[in-house]
């Protein structure tokens, strides 16, 4: 396979997004109320639900702004990126300057207001990445700032390190929204680089060697004490390869930006997330440290994961086989989870069986940014 065979799979992928995902999402994923919708049925019919999360709105809103770099409809990408906009700077701002987590669908207003760093991280995302596509608007950079001012005051944890992942704090600690949290710092950073973004998002780096890799083989924990121990029980000993393989891409990521050599963690990582997956590249859900299966069900997201960290590995090495790996992640994700008028099946069990009877929206941005990545690296 190889490279030619990847530059196939790009070219592939350009087209995918082009002709079927961005037009199925742009007619259809918009709800009455002005809000992009939770989620399609499979025969894209709506399947509207009286609520839909903000971090909805944020990855659709992330979604058109690759919409509108790749050139689709620039009309159209600009309007569903705007509609996002208006949503994240508006209604979906507490009083205090933070997000909450759902609106009602009709978009009269909150239906769950409770602070979530995993909103907020996806919030951040969408403003910087649909900033830098608007080309640079004061307005949207003031609005990133102004969150990320309200989340220092309010969510910044000065005893442990990081920042609560709700209001009040939960008794447990999650590496999952700093993960995005430091996605976004990275995004921000692009968007403009003379500003301490990246200083931020060294800080999760340092959380990240220190607290959420410190158990058994160096491998991403998910749930920590709220002093960053090492939790007890099943916490203990499950990890997601999803997680596995976007912590591997967003250190290449942040080695890039900030000009350093890319952390052995991120071999470490990718190495054991591939002894997790199955004959056919598929990564399931999540298995124990010794990367036996706990929970063999497979999703879109976790293929989608494997594929960037597939590229990134390639992309700093030029090994013809990180080149092969991202082909046959590139592979599942076409044969058996994208569908080719650009939905997904979302969720399959261990045994293959179709667990889920709808599209969930939240599922386009990991497909978006693996494609746009595939794109990149290989210039398609």
């Amino acid at each position: 396979m190889s490279k030619p065979a990847l530059l196939r799979r790009a070219k592939e992928a350009r087209h995918w997004l082009m002709d079927a995902c961005f037009p199925l999402w742009a007619e259809r994923g918009v709800g009455p109320g002005g809000l992009f919708r939770e989620t399609l049925n499979l025969d894209h019919t709506p399947a509207d639900t009286d609520t839909t999360r903000v971090r909805v709105q944020a990855r659709q809103t992330y979604v058109f702004t690759e919409a509108l770099r790749l050139g689709w409809r620039p009309d159209m990408a600009r309007d569903r990126i705007e509609l996002g906009l208006g949503v994240l700077t508006g209604l979906a701002r507490r009083p205090d300057g933070l997000v909450g987590r759902t609106l009602r669908a009709d978009g009269t207003g909150w239906a769950d207001d409770t602070a979530d760093l995993y909103d907020i991280a996806f919030t951040l995302l969408a403003l910087a990445e649909a900033g830098a596509a608007l080309g640079g608007t004061g307005a949207v950079r003031a609005s990133a700032n102004a969150l990320l001012d309200s989340v220092d005051r309010q969510m910044r944890d000065r005893t442990n390190g990081g920042y609560a992942e709700t209001l009040p704090p939960p008794p447990m600690r999650l590496q999952n929204p700093h993960m995005h949290l430091l996605e976004a710092c990275l995004a921000l950073h692009r968007a403009d680089p003379d500003t301490p973004y990246l200083a931020r998002a060294g800080e999760i780096i340092s959380l990240f060697e220190t607290r959420f890799t410190a158990g058994p083989g160096g491998l991403l924990g998910e749930r920590f004490t709220t002093g960053w121990q090492e939790p007890t029980g099943r916490d203990a000993e499950i990890v997601e390869p999803g997680h596995q393989f976007e912590w591997v891409w967003l250190l290449h990521t942040y080695a890039a930006a900030a000009g350093l050599p890319v952390p052995d963690a991120a071999t470490r990582l990718y190495t054991f997330g591939i002894s997790s997956l199955d004959q056919d590249g598929r990564a399931c859900q999540e298995v124990t440290r010794g990367a036996t299966a706990e929970d063999g069900s497979r999703r879109t997201w976790p293929q989608t994961e494997a594929l960037k960290a597939h590229l990134a590995m390639f992309e700093s090495t030029r090994d013809d086989r990180f080149a092969d790996a991202a082909c046959q992640s590139f592979d599942v994700l076409m044969d058996e989870f994208l569908t080719p008028d650009g939905g997904w099946i979302d969720h399959y069990s261990a045994k293959g069986e179709v667990l889920v009877r709808d599209m969930p929206a939240s599922t386009g941005y990991h497909v978006v940014l693996a494609f746009s990545e595939l794109m990149r690296i290989m210039r398609a």
